[in-house]
């Protein structure tokens, strides 16, 4: 028999067999199989499984654990949110923000963006800043100009123990786009 290629290798290659509902239930005697470059999980019902890469997947600190996104809501279901008591995290630069927000925003940048020299760089200070803002129970909607920076802070804050936290699908971009009001 020839040596096996690269764990890797063999990953991608068996991908849509393990993506496979009967397979993995095959497959999948444990409720955990690992290699280097991927995991699956056997969760307690067939919707439960999951297929992670990479390799924070394989820690021993995340055995067991499904990683879950927050939710994405249209602008028009977080303005709605918003009204019913809902609070808002801008996660834009000072900039972005100062030249227009939602009511009642809260800026908390996730980036800090070096216009010199065009680079960002995270807010490494970021969640202390929220933390201290925010308690780990409150209702929180997170937007910034177009979804991309506020589902990275929204999935940040849920993973720090945030349990309420909503990103906002379009960002500012789509908020001002639909009408909604701003203090622009």
């Amino acid at each position: 028999m020839a040596p096996l290629a690269s764990s890797s290798r063999l990953a991608r290659s068996m991908l849509p067999i393990f993506l496979r509902s009967q397979c993995l239930s095959i497959r999948c005697s444990s409720s955990l199989v690992t290699t280097p470059k991927f995991q699956v999980e056997n969760g307690p019902s067939a919707r439960n499984r999951i297929l992670r890469f990479g390799s924070a997947a394989n820690t021993e600190e995340n055995e067991g654990k499904i990683d879950v996104k927050p939710k994405s809501v249209s602008v028009r279901l977080a303005y709605e949110l918003l009204q019913a008591g809902h609070r808002y995290l801008d996660c834009r630069t000072c900039e972005e923000f100062d030249a227009g927000h939602p009511p009642a925003a809260i800026n908390i940048p996730y980036f800090h963006i070096f216009n010199g020299e065009g680079m960002s760089l995270k807010n490494s200070k970021f969640l202390e800043e929220v933390s201290s803002e925010f308690g780990k129970e409150e209702k929180i909607i997170v937007g910034c100009k177009i979804g991309r920076r506020s589902l990275m802070a929204a999935t940040d804050l849920h993973a720090s123990g945030f349990t309420h936290v909503t990103n906002v699908a379009g960002g500012y971009t789509a908020w001002k786009e639909n009408g909604l009001p701003t203090t622009d």
